[in-house]
């Protein structure tokens, strides 16, 4: 009994401490837990950036990417991370349903309008090459599509065209000129797909139900090449976005120049396909941590890609070992990154998010994150060409034994559960690089935590 009593005053200053720590984010991390100690207790404040991270570079299976507010297509040769090809499939509904296109509809052009939304890859903007087909197999706007799937389609080639991408130049149509996009003429192939439309019966017509069960959309995609080449991005919600059918009546010459909208929305269902071509063209650097998962590379360079690219695993091994056999209290855990390059072709992700991943393939987030992003970290600090995450909680978590499930952490340019388009990538420097960073800002668990007993 005497010897739980001798220990009673030191229980409850722990207990309120890690309250403080656990529940607190408004006081300066570093000053957390001082009240609650006599001033000779402070010298028990310590400071470690010697902590021991494991990090390395991984391939992502592949990211969600339907119903994004952006489609993405382009051929885009990246030093670093090789080639990437991407495409997207998508349906196109009627504007309005109901359509009369009279009693002898004649095809003059059916074109593909894509509103630019933005550029990442050569800003000069290299010459492209994109190809559309037919869609076969249906596509349903409830489901869930990831990167790497692909939907079934009919081999008649609706365009075959090369293009150099003007996202800052408006496009003259007729008389008008008109915001940048992206025309596809789905007609100079062949007229077939143009006639299926104007010739559907009246009752595919009536409904988009039944026209998308009929027209089920379009599959648009680009040739690889070896110039530097861009990722474009269409906005979806720009209504320059459609497919638009130009005709006459064939009874009546006069009236020769009609015209049909057939939207490419958010309603439509659809989602963006990306190839990375098995990283095959990356630098030695990079496939020899993700495709030979030589893990120990990651101490030199550490990369990060969206698109369903690639992710960092990090472990922290030794921390149980900080000042073993003692009870600590953590005041403030950061862990930083640093940009090894600054590319004015290849910027770098706005953002990054980091998770827990258990052995079932759940995804659960970081307990710091609830304290809310300024707190938390992971965005791109341009001055320091930086980031941080704050991860004290987490290390508390780790030291007490709070989690009941096994699970590994990962930093990723965005969550998986999440449909993503975005195609930004990094080189960091790695967690003992051969060529040091900015000493202000290595690769590093910075911790400051008290000793209680």
């Amino acid at each position: 009994m005497n010897h739980y009593q001798s220990k009673l005053p030191a229980a409850l200053v722990i207990g309120m401490l890690l309250i403080i720590v656990l529940f607190s984010c408004k006081k300066d991390p570093y000053q957390i837990g001082y009240d609650l100690l006599p001033p000779s207790d402070t010298l028990n404040v310590k400071t470690t950036d010697t902590c021991t991270v494991e990090a390395f570079s991984m391939r992502v299976d592949s990211s969600r990417t339907d119903k994004t507010s952006s489609l993405v297509i382009g051929s885009m040769n990246d030093p670093w991370f090789g080639k990437t090809n991407t495409g997207f499939y998508s349906q196109v509904r009627l504007i309005a349903e109901g359509v009369d296109f009279g009693k002898n509809p004649v095809l003059d052009s059916l074109v593909l309008t894509l509103f630019y939304s933005g550029v990442y890859g050569d800003t000069t903007y290299t010459r492209q090459n994109v190809k559309v087909y037919e869609i076969s197999q249906d596509l349903n706007y409830d489901s869930t599509y990831f990167s790497n799937q692909r939907v079934a389609t009919y081999p008649t080639l609706l365009a075959d065209q090369d293009f150099t991408p003007h996202p800052k130049d408006s496009v003259k149509v007729y008389k008008d000129k008109v915001a940048p996009h992206l025309r596809i003429n789905l007609s100079k192939q062949t007229n077939y797909l143009g006639r299926k439309i104007l010739e559907a019966p009246a009752d595919v017509l009536a409904s988009n139900a039944s026209f998308i069960k009929f027209v089920k959309g379009l599959y648009v995609t680009t040739t690889s090449n070896n110039n530097p080449g861009a990722l474009l991005n269409f906005s979806v919600a720009n209504g320059i976005s459609k497919l638009v059918v130009y005709y006459h009546n064939g009874d009546d010459p006069q009236n020769d120049s009609l015209h049909f909208n057939l939207v490419l929305n958010e309603k439509c269902a659809r989602f963006v396909n990306i190839d990375h071509n098995g990283y095959l063209d990356a630098s030695q650097d990079l496939k020899q941590q993700i495709l030979n998962h030589d893990s120990l590379q990651g101490a030199n360079k550490l990369f990060l890609q969206g698109l369903g690219g690639v992710k960092i695993k990090l472990k922290f091994p030794f921390i149980k070992d900080l000042e073993k056999g003692k009870i600590i209290a953590i005041n403030d855990a950061v862990l930083q990154l640093k940009n090894m390059e600054t590319s004015s072709t290849f910027g770098p992700p706005v953002a990054l998010t980091m998770i827990r991943q258990d052995s079932a393939g759940r995804i659960g987030y970081m307990v710091d994150e609830n304290e809310g992003s300024a707190y938390f970290g992971g965005t791109y600090d341009v001055a320091s060409h930086s980031y941080f995450f704050r991860l004290t909680q987490h290390m508390q978590n780790i030291l007490q034994n709070s989690y009941t499930n096994h699970f590994e952490v990962y930093i990723m340019v965005n969550t998986p559960v999440i449909s993503s388009v975005i195609p930004n990538r990094i080189m960091l420097y790695g967690t003992k690089p051969l060529v040091p960073g900015d000493p202000k800002n290595p690769f590093q668990l910075k911790m400051t935590y008290t000793v209680l007993n």
